[in-house]
């Protein structure tokens, strides 16, 4: 049985897998930006499971106010990755060899 403290060895014949750096955040950036539309239903599903109480936290004022502090959220988190997502042009392109 193999030693599970060893080392990782690519197997004979096969070279081993490397994702670039740039390229893989890239990527994951990717797979956040189509996750956020999840997030958002997400968001808009929240306050209907919420409890109803007439004294307390529940009510429709603050289903109201988490909503748009989700909107808001989902907004600023869309212009991060946005800001941070190149397009495949711009990743390809070197800076030393742009003209």
């Amino acid at each position: 049985m193999p030693d599970p403290d060893a080392p990782l060895r690519p197997v004979q014949g096969r070279p081993g897998l490397f994702l670039a750096r740039d390229s893989y955040r890239q990527r994951r950036l990717r797979d956040a930006a189509r996750m956020l539309p999840v997030l958002g239903v997400v968001i808009w599903l929240v306050p209907l499971l919420w409890q109803r109480d007439s004294e307390g936290f529940g009510g429709m004022a603050a289903a109201v106010v988490f909503v748009f502090v989700g909107w808001t959220v989902l907004i600023l988190l869309t212009a991060l990755i946005a800001q941070r997502l190149t397009t495949d042009g711009e990743a390809a392109v070197d800076s030393d060899t742009a003209p």
